[in-house]
């Protein structure tokens, strides 16, 4: 299992400080995450960064660790805009980019607040589809058009493809282990990978899956896939305990339900810059 830490705050000097502190700490991943303005008690006052500008400033001061953010919201950028992007930081990285993605929270602005996005569920459920598609044709480097209600364009062709033929793409997907919700997860399937999530609860925290929750879901995924399916990411969001202890039966507890990433999240508006960098000093734990 791999140890990737998420950038919940700071200013842009501060995360790119915090990645290549992650890089010296062992860690093996930076992610930073993707809001505009958000109408939401504690973080209406956080500041946003744009996470492809941070990202490509990480790039040029790391040369180990994978990057990417917790989670991109691909249903409210233009497609075109989005590839160029991607392939910016893709190159700058030297391929080590990784692509998290989700439908984007409610009471993000930049959906709520300009006229044409999609803002229901399913609305925002169909524009990721279309624009992960869109994102998918332009890496084969060849011209293409696209159908479709919210990535629809005539010609288009970005010549450069990503350093790796193409960017790993980790749909978030919910897992319900009574009632399995296909359309999440089947759209996880098509891709390399999924950030879990469970049903209920009102914080981050409370959509996290314990170890229980894990091993149905891998279960489950082994069932679908089946034995010569290609390597599938399962990224688990937690919080390390500071005893290295605790710390190392917890990671080795995720590790044996599936998890491939422990995604290190700290989402409470109380935390501090400098209490992300402590964490990151600490370093992982060896599973």
């Amino acid at each position: 299992m791999r140890f990737g830490f998420i950038g919940s705050f700071g200013s842009p000097q501060q995360q790119v400080r915090l990645a290549r502190e992650c890089e010296e700490h062992g860690w093996d991943g930076f992610f930073t995450w993707d809001g505009v303005s958000l109408a939401e008690p504690g973080f209406d006052v956080v500041p946003t960064w744009d996470p492809f500008a941070l990202l490509g400033a990480v790039a040029a001061v790391t040369d180990r660790i994978t990057l990417g953010a917790v989670v991109f919201a691909p249903p409210r950028r233009r497609p075109w805009e989005l590839a160029q992007q991607i392939l910016t930081v893709d190159h700058l990285s030297g391929g080590r980019l990784v692509l998290p993605v989700g439908v984007g929270v409610p009471n993000d602005r930049a959906f709520t607040s300009v006229p044409g996005q999609p803002t229901s569920l399913r609305d925002r459920a169909h524009a990721l589809d279309e624009v992960l598609d869109w994102l998918q044709r332009s890496w084969s480097g060849e011209l293409f058009e696209h159908d479709g209600e919210w990535a629809a364009t005539g010609p288009f062709q970005l010549p450069q493809t990503p350093v790796n033929g193409r960017v790993p793409v980790w749909p978030v997907a919910v897992w319900d282990a009574e009632q399995p919700p296909l359309r999440s997860l089947q759209r996880a399937l098509r891709w390399d990978g999924m950030v879990v999530q469970v049903r209920g609860g009102e914080t981050p925290e409370d959509a996290e899956p314990d170890a229980d929750d894990l091993r149905s879901l891998t279960a489950w995924l082994a069932e679908q896939r089946g034995p010569d399916a290609p390597p599938f990411d399962v990224v688990h969001q937690g919080r390390l305990d500071p005893d290295p202890d605790v710390a190392r039966r917890q990671a080795a507890e995720a590790a044996e339900a599936g998890a491939t990433w422990w995604m290190e999240s700290w989402w409470d508006p109380a935390t501090t810059p400098e209490s992300l960098f402590d964490r990151v000093r600490q370093g992982p734990p060896t599973v």
